[in-house]
């Protein structure tokens, strides 16, 4: 309860102040925006399936926005941080379409 309350929180500072990024971080935000999906879709599987550990989430919650966004960064920097780019979206995202399939197997027995 405390996790939804926080995050309708979220949104509303979000809707009330309208943050910026700064703009030489913009190309590492969505990377850690689908590190975070990452983390979270696995955290949700990870409570359905009854193993959930809150330490273990904020963890990985935060190792995945860094290091994603590391790798992006030190790509940047080697000049192929497009290619990188897309590595780190094409393994997050085969991460998160896992967890979806284990979410919907487990809430739908199918």
């Amino acid at each position: 309860m405390i996790a939804v309350l926080a995050l309708i929180a979220g949104v509303l500072l979000g809707i009330v102040f309208h943050p910026s990024v700064p703009p030489e971080l913009v190309p590492y935000l969505p990377i850690a925006v689908i590190a975070a999906l990452d983390a979270v879709f696995g955290g949700l599987r990870a409570k359905l399936d009854g193993i959930f550990d809150d330490k273990q989430f904020v963890v990985s919650f935060i190792s995945n926005v860094l290091v994603s966004g590391l790798i992006v960064y030190v790509g940047d920097q080697l000049g192929v941080g497009g290619q990188l780019s897309i590595g780190v979206v094409v393994v997050l995202g085969v991460r998160i379409f896992g967890n979806v399939a284990a979410i919907r197997r487990h809430l739908f027995r199918a």
